[in-house]
């Protein structure tokens, strides 16, 4: 009898979650975007991209798992071992930002449904095949181990540093610009023909865009990092066009502080971006 008892209980109990499925509000229309990464993806899609998406009638969800200067390999390290290492910063809905400290990746992963997960290296190692290789492939393989299956992951492009940036990472490239711009372009072209990526995100050429224009070779507030008006915005301007597909140009939004002029090299540089992500061109503006 206590069998019987049990089994009606746990039919039920099935019954019930079966229906609280069905119930509950699908979110399909809801694009959700988890970053692993650190201050360069805290520049693209912490900031902007939320009201770009908005202004465009699109629902977001944005996460960032932040540690400064992250590498792949630090990525790689913590995922393993499981550490309670990043700065979670989280974009609602309503477009509220929680942070919330110590967290894992697994638990970041977990914590949402996520339709796009994307990996990057850090800054100064991305125009550095055999250094990125040496735990992309293992961290890759670690998130798709963890992520929902309808996840897909992409890979963030980072950009090179203004020509006269103090970065000690800069000496890699001999302390020139089209050199660590042409360095990442080889890396990250050969991760784009991987198939394990279902798109790389041109932040690094939308950038290098933006400095064919009137703008110049200011587009960083420190010589390494965006500044934090144009240059954020040139970087979530192209994680919305690869995110829905979608022209920037013809998006509405513009932050307050940009000059119509600064906003249209932003979408612009973003768009031709969008379209050639390995080489530069010309914005003419």
């Amino acid at each position: 009898m206590k069998q019987i008892s049990l089994l009606f209980f746990f039919i039920t109990l099935n019954f019930q979650l079966i229906f609280a499925q069905q119930a509950s509000p699908k979110d399909d229309d809801v694009t959700k975007v988890l970053a692993i990464g650190n201050s360069f993806s805290e520049d693209a899609i912490e900031n902007y991209l939320y009201d770009l998406a908005k202004a465009d009638g699109k629902k977001m969800v944005i996460g960032n798992l932040y540690i400064g200067g992250a590498p792949l390999e630090l990525h790689l390290k913590n995922a393993h071992n499981n550490v309670d290492a990043y700065s979670y910063r989280k974009v609602g809905e309503d477009g509220v930002k929680i942070t919330t400290p110590k967290v894992s990746i697994e638990k970041a992963l977990a914590d949402d449904n996520w339709d796009y997960i994307s990996l990057q290296q850090a800054s100064s190692f991305s125009g550095q095949y055999n250094v990125v290789m040496a735990s992309l492939t293992d961290l890759w393989t670690y998130v798709f181990a963890h992520m929902n299956p309808d996840s897909k992951m992409v890979y963030h492009q980072t950009w090179a540093y203004q020509q006269d940036s103090k970065h000690e990472g800069f000496k890699i490239y001999g302390q020139n610009q089209q050199t660590m711009y042409d360095s990442i372009m080889n890396v990250t072209k050969h991760i784009d023909k991987s198939g394990d990526f279902e798109f790389v995100v041109p932040s690094g050429t939308a950038v290098q865009n933006a400095r064919t224009s009137s703008i110049g070779d200011h587009m960083t507030r420190d010589g390494y990092h965006l500044n934090l008006d144009y240059g954020r915005f040139t970087a979530a301007c192209v994680w919305y066009a690869k995110l829905f597909k979608a022209d920037p140009r013809k998006n509405p939004y513009k932050p307050e502080k940009l000059t119509d002029e600064q906003a249209k090299i932003a979408k612009e540089a973003a768009w031709k971006a969008a379209k050639k992500p390995f080489k530069v061109s010309k914005v003419k503006k």
